[in-house]
């Protein structure tokens, strides 16, 4: 689609009337040349005009009539002529800033003839000299303006500004010194102080500007004292004004910088030695003393000596660094030791301010500088025309002292969360190795230099979660190549696409991958000569990518698709053919699928494809089928594929292409009518999204390629093409039309959310690329449009999704009006009453319908009379209707202002009827309806361009008005101590009376005795005895009519705090929206709607709100409009409005510190609204501000939040700290306040962990909530599910150089708490702050590339968090040992064991101090596993850890009674030796498992005289013991054949002294080990599986290429009959496989069985028994166990047979089914044992009691009401008997339990939970088509899944099938006839219709168990579909069912339709909008009993 360019906005220039008249005059003078009148004539012309463009055009004449005129034409005309050069010059110096009518008068003026110059300097000289002499405040932005554009390319304006230099300087003089005192009387005033910013920004640019300029002007004035005085004078003003600005902190940083630059600019242009500049600046660097400064001029000297103190802020030098690098030219300047001292004194300059640097925008500049300076240091290197002296090219190099300091810095904010950080670091990493290359000795290799060796290493070690490596990395593949990497590390690109998965790594891994790949492809084309070398770079890259794409899980792979794979296209688009035809030459195994959550090969195709179609590699679509790159039937497959993302793939591979005029292809539209019908109804926000965006590229293509035919049709071409044209549109067209009417089709009553979300959207989207209207178009749509497709999308407005009533309301707007029918006066009479009315309706979500309807009828005209007759139905004698205009933009601005009134005159009855009984307003007519709607109108309006003001005006008045009153009357409500237990729910007296207290604090206006009353009121229920008191208590609750209400607390509470809801919002949106009505105190008056006296009360009234509510709700909502009316006061322009909220600020914060229990403020535990309050206040700041207000906050909270305050002061309440800490913890969680917040981190974090020392119970939950947001703003969110994970984590490095306060308080508080910790004492001493002190501590790590000596390093908290160890608390033991891992190096962690290990006693005694034992042992265990999971290596030889422990076995003995430090040793042991690859050598790891088999053998596991021991239960005892287990398991399971050297029968024995112990956590500790061995060996197996498939399928396209038609016949046979014989013993070895099982490990005995199946039989634990049912159930023959009973001696134990097993385990899966892992074990075991059953007894001879029996547990378990993960495992049950029960031909369990079966799996085909639908899908799947073109299927081609819709679709036709092949077609027709009427809904329906509405009303929200993704509606039309065509498929014939169902059917099927169709007629009118849900079911059970019938007429 062709979008319009932006037009350029012009302001046309208008002079005032004196100024006008007098130009007009001296234009119109008669004398003069021809050309010179007609040049007077253009420019009176000019002036005259009021329009901008006119007056462009006529200047650009103007300037060529200039240049016309000649020296001999002007004869006496001189005069006329310079009048034209001064109207010219007038006209430039009076435009507005950025008006494009001043370059073309400088173009009109730069063109003049030379002889004409002079007087057009002249002339604008006396202009701008008349602009610089009489200058007005205002006017001064102007001004600049007008001097910085004479600058701006423009040859006479610099020379106007040389000649006027001395004025110029000193009107820019003046103007900075306004500016400055003006800013110090704009406090509050954020939009003043922000324009002031501006122009003085403006005015230090532009002042340096002139300087810069006029260099030789000032230098030569100032040399020949040529007003010398006054120009030095001015130029010391200016360079005051500079000075000001670097040291006043009220200025932003861009003045602050702009100003520093400026001075330096100053100094250079009155110094013209570049070497002396160098030494000023230098001077003026260091600050300290004034010496430097001698080569000056006294008065610069004097000016800059203000500068040289030690005291000055840190940012002034940081200002004045950015100065000298910007003004000081290195690369010309003259060598000088000054400048190479400058050079040398920039970089340290800004490195010592790394520590003082909070803000983030100075970490900016901070960045930014030192990236500047590298690169002049450069341009430096480069433009020496000497070589660079040894010192500074010894400072430069690399390894130099300097150099490390600089990397310090890049590894310090590499990880910034600010980008532009982050990119200038890079940059400056880049420059630092382009610095040690020019200035080392040139080298070979990279290799060879160390500096780039260890700088390569050193990255190559960190971690991937850091950002920064990527960038690095990048940076040495450019500069050395790519090569050079992976010589280094070859796994490099296999470990970056592994982590392209990451969302928060995968764009940094693309770019590293890109420069990866382009740079060794340059380097492979460079060094080889042949054509190999493309082979390689495939294998390198190519081949991994194809390796993710297959085996990777979908959501990994999304972000290759993004990022990855279209620039490895771009890069070498060859690769396209590689990767499709390794895709194709993949076995059929891989093509179908890869593991599970895989795409699989077929998905990798299609993401090759669709990235290459994008990117323009592939060919148009016909040619890339014809060249065989895009398979067609491969295509239509994936299009369907069951994982969402592949077929988004082939969906992108059809909607994007690089050329938006490509014509559409028949196949290509045939393609999505394939796709778009079955992937409407997708839950996936992400999928609805891609589908839509795919579908939308479409469309443009269609549209775009549709006018590229129009026009070739009307060129002159050959009939044929014409005829071509002409076809392709009818296509279009055609297409068009079904795709419309296909969308339409599905908006039904009960169609799901996600499908009219989709179909709604894609309509809109169609309405907007094409057009629905009746134009002329071959493309119009708008009779694929009828009245009733119209009727359903209005109809959706009704939908309780919000989504669906936007889109709706939005495509209803597209459609004609005649087609929607709204005009109709009937029609849109309803229409308007059900709005109305459902804007009284107690379902909240009813009055947003309502708000969506009064929209759509807003722009209707004739709307009045419809108003009226409501008003009258209603009684509103007072509502009149104004005058109906006809005009588009005033008909809704009458409308709107009629239906606003309407809305209010009732709204104002309801408040007054609430005020008299909030009960009966809460049942009847609860207030936020109206309100919402009141609010969505004024939405609808434009407010600037009402026409109606007065009407306008009063009836904002009394909005507001009513506003107040409505808050009044709900706000005790929320306001109350106990807002959500207002109203009892019952109606005992005794409940009741304790809420009495509640009532009388509020003082409610109900009238009647809620309490004493009963529970529900009804009108016709009084009796005799007390009639009157009855009479008296129905008078609130009883409407006109006589009807009852009935009352519930959460009908009163939500009708409470949403009406303060609406009333925020809408108060926010009239404050917001409305003009505001200035009056006449001002310069001008504004005729506004609403006064400035309205805005402050409603501030005032946000602000009690705020402050004084309790129910969330309700100041969450509050705090809403409040933001917008902060924005409003913001933006205005009454200076007293600008001061509100610095007001407010100040007022609150001084409440807050007030202690007074009389205190207004909301006093609960997180401070109610209070922070949502100073939030909203803090947030209208301008971001580009000093943000004084924040700053002034955080002082004061901070000074409240620290317990030294609370301490000091002579009252002791804490609840000034608790709101400061809960304020503090709002603020530090707003984004808006962004890196404003981030100075002020460190000191929250210090309230934080003080305030947990306070005794004050609310001060510790405020302190914990804010340690939890800070932790949570420093670190990240969290970005993984393992807690201590590096990925939210940082170095301590960066986070002390961005925090650098919390060094030494963490050290200080961590030395005060290790001091506390000491054990000996036997008493326990927490600390309170320990736990926070070791978590933040926890989270930091030491970088490899830090040095050993770093000033802010980790190695001092290390003794402390060891002493912590020692604490008597075991979590704090714990949090130690956790909190030492990252503090200790990987290379350091031998020596430090071995330490810790030192410590630990070696030999048992009374003097053993256990805690310290255990905390020592938990740091020894922590730290080797952190060992074993980062290293590659095992410990070096002879670390003496071996012997240590060995010394100390004692610990893990009987010597030991403490039982926890026995498990920790075993932890430890089982570290070193439980593994298979150890971290110790050989020897050392034999050595320490006998000694460690001798421990197992002597424990209490083994020695049966101590079993009672274990049932003492110890302090310890289960944690040993599992210790114990975990041991045993090892050397029995995991690695038993490397414990083997005492004795193999060791595993028996340790098994069954595992499964018989009799703690459950020991046998359930077992039991996950033999689960999780079993699965290892069958995943092990089924690789081994597919590598020998892969190498047989490789084999076998090797063998048909090579093979050829000359080779011998007989070879052929007998190559044949090998692999026959070949395949034949494959078959017999599978077979044989099959009947064994898989091949079990050693442990798995006949014994080890036994104790399994007895446990399945036995077990009494439920986690246990659970487990041992998975494990049996992954023997893929259960029917070859011994199930034995157990009830006798093992010798004379019973067998169980088969079916008697069946029947006991279906006995348990009945009794299990509170527990979901027991039903799940239970019931996949028994689904195998009965699908072994049935193929083991094709004749059928089981039981089938038992089989249907077990089919009823099997549909039992899909029910609607079951947990997920047993519908997933029912799914997967019924998957796996698919082949052997449900499409059995013998049908062995009968039709009805098969039949069940199939309706159960149907049922799982549409549950709501992907996951279910996705399992069940997998029942059918379709072969995959030949990949080649006429290629045959082969025999062993793998199946596909497809998507659950076509699952379901396909199953019921499946089905059908059957039912022929059984023979069984009348019974199953009656059965599924069974299933259309829906015989699951008949039962009960009587008495659920009698309760419906009241359960409707007692819970508003409660939804119960609903599927948003079924349509029952669309599956009865399909079943309906099916059964139509199996009657007439298999010629059933009248009567062959039988005659007794079929009448009884029918009897049910009318009797349904004549109730359902009673039903609807007694709803209300229009049921679709009020009783949306009702309709729907009624019109579904109308549906089913019509298709019910229709079908049994056709039996009859």
């Amino acid at each position: 689609m062709v979008l319009k360019k932006k037009t350029v906005k012009v302001e046309a220039v208008v002079l005032d009337e004196e100024k006008l008249h007098k130009v007009l005059e001296r234009l119109s003078v008669a004398d003069g040349e021809a050309a010179v009148k007609q040049l007077a004539q253009t420019l009176q012309a000019c002036v005259e005009l009021k329009d901008p463009v006119q007056q462009v055009k006529l200047v650009k004449k103007a300037g060529s009539q200039l240049r016309c005129v000649s020296e001999e034409q002007q004869g006496g005309a001189l005069l006329l002529l310079d009048s034209c050069l001064h109207t010219l010059g007038l006209l430039y110096v009076s435009l507005s800033p950025k008006n494009p009518l001043r370059p073309a008068i400088a173009s009109a003026l730069g063109s003049v003839p030379a002889w004409l110059e002079q007087h057009a300097v002249d002339s604008l000289t006396g202009c701008l000299s008349d602009c610089l002499s009489k200058p007005e405040s205002e006017q001064h932005p102007v001004v600049v303006d007008v001097i910085s554009s004479c600058l701006d390319g423009f040859a006479l304006g610099e020379r106007c500004i040389t000649r006027l230099l001395p004025a110029v300087l000193q009107f820019l003089s003046v103007g900075l010194k306004c500016y400055l005192h003006q800013n110090s009387d704009l406090a509050g005033r954020h939009i003043a102080q922000a324009q002031l910013m501006h122009s003085c920004l403006g005015a230090v640019k532009t002042s340096m500007l002139v300087v810069q300029r006029a260099q030789e002007a000032i230098r030569v004035a100032l040399l020949a004292k040529q007003s010398g005085c006054t120009l030095e004078e001015t130029l010391s003003s200016l360079l005051d004004c500079y000075i000001h600005i670097l040291t006043d902190d009220e200025f932003v940083q861009a003045v602050q910088s702009t100003a520093g630059m400026a001075l330096v600019a100053l100094i250079r242009t009155v110094m013209s030695s570049g070497d002396e500049v160098a030494s000023v600046a230098c001077c003026l660097l260091r600050g300290s003393s004034p010496q430097g400064l001698d080569v000056a001029p006294l008065w610069l000297k004097l000016r800059c000596q203000r500068l040289c103190t030690s005291g000055r802020r840190a940012q002034v030098s940081l200002y004045l660094c950015h100065g000298a690098l910007a003004m000081l030219s290195v690369k010309s300047a003259i060598c000088g030791p000054h400048l190479e001292d400058l050079l040398l004194l920039v970089p340290t300059t800004l490195l010592g301010l790394d520590v003082s640097v909070k803000e983030s925008s100075t970490a900016m500049v901070v960045a930014r500088m030192l990236n500047l300076w590298s690169s002049a240091a450069l341009d430096y290197l480069q433009g020496a025309a000497q070589p660079c002296p040894w010192p500074l090219a010894d400072s430069l190099r690399g390894g130099s002292a300097l150099q490390r300091h600089l990397l310090d810095h890049i590894y310090s904010y590499w990880e910034h969360p600010l980008d532009g950080v982050r990119h200038q670091t890079l940059s400056l990493f880049r420059n630092l190795l382009l610095l040690h290359q020019r200035t080392s000795a040139p080298s070979g290799q990279p290799t060879e230099d160390p500096y780039v060796r260890e700088l390569t290493r050193g990255l190559l070690r960190l971690e991937w979660h850091i950002r920064g490596k990527y960038g690095s990395l990048g940076c040495l593949a450019e500069l050395h190549g790519a090569g050079y990497l992976l010589e280094v590390w070859p796994q490099l690109p296999q470990q970056l696409l592994g982590l392209m998965g990451d969302q928060t790594l995968a764009s940094y891994a693309a770019d590293l991958l890109e420069k990866l790949f382009v740079s060794h492809r340059a380097q492979l084309a460079g060094e080889a000569s042949e054509g190999d070398w493309e082979q390689l770079w495939h294998q390198t890259w190519v081949g991994p990518l194809l390796q993710v794409l297959c085996g990777a899980n979908l959501e990994q792979t999304t972000y290759i698709l993004d990022y990855f794979l279209p620039r490895l296209l771009r890069c070498s688009p060859s690769s396209l053919a590689h990767m499709v035809q390794s895709l194709q030459e993949m076995p059929p195994s891989s093509m179908a699928t890869g593991p599970s959550g895989s795409r699989g090969a077929l998905g990798a195709l299609m993401t090759c494809l669709r990235a290459a179609r994008a990117q323009g590699v592939l060919p148009c679509f016909d040619q890339a089928l014809q060249g065989g790159l895009v398979p067609l039937p491969l295509l239509r497959l994936a299009l369907l594929h069951k994982h969402h993302q592949v077929r988004m793939d082939a969906l992108g591979l059809l909607c994007e292409c690089l050329r938006t005029t490509e014509v559409l292809t028949r196949q290509e539209l045939d393609l999505i009518r394939h796709f778009l019908p079955h992937n409407l109804n997708s839950q996936s926000p992400s999928v609805r999204q891609q589908t839509v965006s795919l579908m939308k590229k479409l469309l443009c293509r269609m549209k775009d390629s549709s006018v590229l035919l129009q026009k070739r049709r009307q060129q002159d071409r050959e009939q044929e093409e014409h005829s071509q044209d002409q076809h392709t549109i009818g296509l279009y067209k055609e297409f068009l039309h079904w795709m419309c009417e296909t969308l339409l089709e599905v908006l039904l009553p009960g169609a799901s959310f996600s499908k009219c979300l989709m179909s709604l959207h894609l309509l809109c989207l169609l309405g907007q690329v094409f057009s629905f209207g009746s134009e002329a178009n071959d493309l119009a749509l708008g009779g694929a449009v009828t009245s009733a497709h119209a009727q359903n999308v209005l109809y959706c407005v009704g939908s309780d999704f919000m989504e669906v009533k936007q889109l709706a309301t939005t495509f209803i707007r597209q459609l004609p009006a005649s087609t929607v029918g709204l005009q109709d006066q009937e029609r849109m009479r309803c229409v308007l009453q059900a709005a109305l009315d459902l804007s009284t309706s107690t379902k909240p979500f009813d009055s947003v319908t309502a708000a969506h309807l009064l929209a759509l009828l807003l722009p209707l005209p004739h709307l009045g009379p419809a108003l009226l007759h409501c008003a009258q139905e209603q009684n509103l004698e007072d509502f009149q209707l104004p005058p109906q205009p006809s005009e588009g933009t005033v008909v809704l601005e009458a409308n709107a202002l009629a239906v606003v009134q309407l809305l209010l005159l009732s709204l104002q009855l309801e408040v007054s009827r609430a005020e008299s009984s909030l009960l009966q307003a809460a049942a009847s007519c609860p207030l936020y309806g109206r309100a919402h709607c009141i609010t969505a109108v004024l939405q609808q309006l434009h407010t600037e361009t009402l026409t109606q003001t007065e009407q306008w005006r009063s009836l904002v008045s009394a909005l507001i008005s009513v506003c107040y009153r409505m808050s009044e009357v709900v706000s005790p409500v929320v306001q109350s101590s106990s807002p959500e237990g207002l109203i009892p729910m019952d109606s005992d007296s005794e409940t009741s009376a304790g809420l009495q207290k509640i009532l009388q604090e509020i003082q409610p206006r109900d009238t009647n005795d809620f309490f004493t009353s009963a529970r529900e009121l009804e009108a016709s229920r009084e009796d005799g005895r007390d009639a009157q008191a009855a009479a008296a208590g129905r008078l609130s609750l009883t409407a006109a009519g006589g009807e009852g209400y009935r009352v519930t607390a959460q009908m009163v509470l939500v009708c409470c705090w949403r009406s303060m809801k609406e009333v925020a919002t809408l108060l926010g949106q009239l404050c917001h929206s409305l003009p505001l009505h200035c009056t006449q105190e001002h310069s001008h008056t504004q005729q506004g709607l609403i006064t400035r006296a309205q805005v402050e009360g409603v501030g005032l009234y946000f602000r009690q709100q705020l402050l004084q509510s309790r129910h969330r709700g309700t100041f969450e909502l509050a705090y809403v409009g409040f933001v917008r009316f902060t924005d409003m006061l913001c933006r205005s322009e009454l200076p007293s409005l600008q001061q509100l909220p610095a007001h407010w600020l100040a007022e609150v914060l001084e409440e807050v510190k007030c202690s007074d229990p009389s205190s207004t403020l909301c006093a609960t535990r997180r401070s109610a609204g209070i922070p949502f309050y100073i939030q909203a206040l803090l947030s209208s700041e301008p971001k580009a501000s000093s943000c004084s207000l924040l700053k002034m906050t955080m002082r004061e909270l901070m000074a409240l939040a620290r317990p030294a305050a609370a301490e000091g002061s002579t009252n002791t309440s804490t609840v000034p700290q608790v709101h400061a800490l809960n304020i503090l913890r709002a603020l530090y969680r707003d984004t808006r306040l962004g890196e404003n917040i981030i100075p002020f981190i460190a000191e929250g974090l210090q309230a934080a962990v003080l305030g947990f020392t306070s005794p004050v119970w609310a001060v510790r939950n405020s302190s914990t909530l804010l340690f939890s947001t800070l932790i949570t703003r420093i670190f990240g969110v969290k970005r993984g599910k393992d807690e201590h994970s590096k990925k939210n984590r940082m170095t301590g490095r960066e986070f002390f150089t961005r925090f650098p306060a919390l060094y030494p308080f963490l050290l200080n508080q961590l030395e005060e708490a290790a001091a506390t910790v000491e054990s000996d004492s036997g008493q326990v001493k927490l600390h309170p702050s320990l736990f926070l002190l070791l978590l933040v501590l926890s989270r930091l790590y030491p970088s490899p590339m830090d040095g050993s000596s770093s000033p802010l390093g980790l190695a001092p908290f290390m003794p402390f968090i060891i002493r912590c160890g020692r604490s008597a608390v075991y979590r704090t033991r714990e949090m130690a040992a956790r909190a030492l891992v990252p503090f200790v190096l990987l290379t350091q962690v031998p020596s430090t064991v071995g330490s810790l290990l030192q410590e630990l006693p070696a030999h048992p005694g009374p003097h053993v101090q256990h805690n310290h034992v255990h905390g020592t042992l938990l740091q020894v265990l922590f730290l080797l596993r952190s060992y074993q999971s980062d290293s590659p290596r095992p410990l070096a030889a002879g670390s003496g850890i071996s012997e240590a422990l060995c010394q100390r076995t004692w610990l893990a003995s009987r010597q030991n009674p403490c039982l926890v430090t026995r498990g920790a040793f075993l932890d430890v042991l089982l570290c070193l030796c439980g593994t298979r690859t150890s971290l110790l050598h050989g020897s050392e790891v034999a050595v320490l498992r006998e000694e460690a088999l001798s421990t197992l053998m002597t424990s209490e596991l083994l020695s049966d005289s101590d079993a009672s021991w274990a049932q003492q239960q110890l302090p310890g005892s289960s944690q040993y013991l599992l210790s114990l287990a975990r041991l045993a398991l090892s050397a029995s399971v995991e690695i038993p054949e490397l414990w083997r050297g005492r004795g193999a029968p060791l595993a028996a024995d340790l098994l069954r002294r595992l499964l018989l112990s009799c703690q459950y956590e020991v046998r359930e500790l077992a039991l996950d080990g033999m689960l999780r061995s079993l699965q290892q060996d069958l995943q092990h197996q089924g690789l081994q599986q597919d590598l020998q498939q892969d190498l047989q399928h490789q084999g076998l396209q090797q063998d048909l290429q090579h093979q050829g038609l000359q080779q011998d016949l007989q070879q052929d046979l007998q190559h044949q009959g090998l692999q026959q014989d070949l395949q034949q013993q494959d078959l017999q070895h599978q077979g044989l496989q099959q009947d064994r099982g898989p091949r079990r490990p050693d442990w798995l005995d006949g014994t080890t069985l036994s104790h399994l199946t007895r446990a399945a039989l036995q077990e009494t634990h439920p986690q246990c028994l659970a487990k041992v049912l998975t494990v049996l159930s992954t023997f893929n023959s259960v029917t070859e166990l011994q199930w034995k009973d157990g009830s006798e001696s093992l010798s004379q134990e019973e067998v169980l047979s088969q079916e008697e097993v069946l029947l006991h385990l279906l006995a348990l899966a009945e009794r299990a089914a509170h527990s979901v892992e027991i039903s799940c074990a239970a019931l996949t075991l028994v689904s195998q044992l009965v699908v072994d059953l049935v193929s083991c007894h094709p004749e059928g001879s089981l039981a089938t009691a038992a089989l249907a029996q077990w089919a009823a547990l099997v549909c039992r378990c899909c029910g609607d009401d079951q947990p997920l993960e047993v519908k997933v495992t029912a799914a997967t049950a019924l998957v796996s008997c698919a082949d052997g029960v449900l499409t059995n031909p013998r049908l062995p369990l009968g039709l009805s339990s098969t039949a069940s079966l199939w309706r159960s799996l149907f049922t799982l085909l549409q549950d709501e939970d992907p996951d279910v639908r996705a399992a069940a899908a997998d029942f059918l799947s379709v072969p995959t088509p030949p990949a080649g073109a006429g290629a045959e299927r082969p025999p062993e081609a793998a199946r596909v899944s497809v998507c659950p819709p076509v699952a379901l679709h396909s199953g019921l036709a499946l089905l059908c099938g059957l039912l022929k092949q059984w023979r069984q077609v009348p019974a199953g027709v009656l059965v599924l006839t069974a299933w259309l009427l829906g015989e699951e809904e008949s039962a009960d329906r009587a008495s659920s219709e009698d309760f419906s509405s009241l359960a409707e009303e007692d819970f508003l929200f409660e939804k119960g168990n609903l599927n948003l993704w079924a349509e029952p509606l669309q599956w009865v039309k399909t079943l309906h579909g099916h059964l139509r065509d199996l009657i007439g498929g298999s010629g059933l014939a009248s009567g062959s069912c039988e005659a007794d169902p079929v009448r009884a059917l029918t009897r049910r099927a009318r009797a349904q339709e004549l109730s359902s169709q009673q039903a609807l007629d007694h709803l209300p009118a229009l049921p679709e909008f009020s009783c949306t849900t009702e309709h729907a079911r009624l019109t579904l059970q109308q549906h089913r009993a019509s298709l019910a019938l229709d079908v049994l007429q056709r039996l009859s």
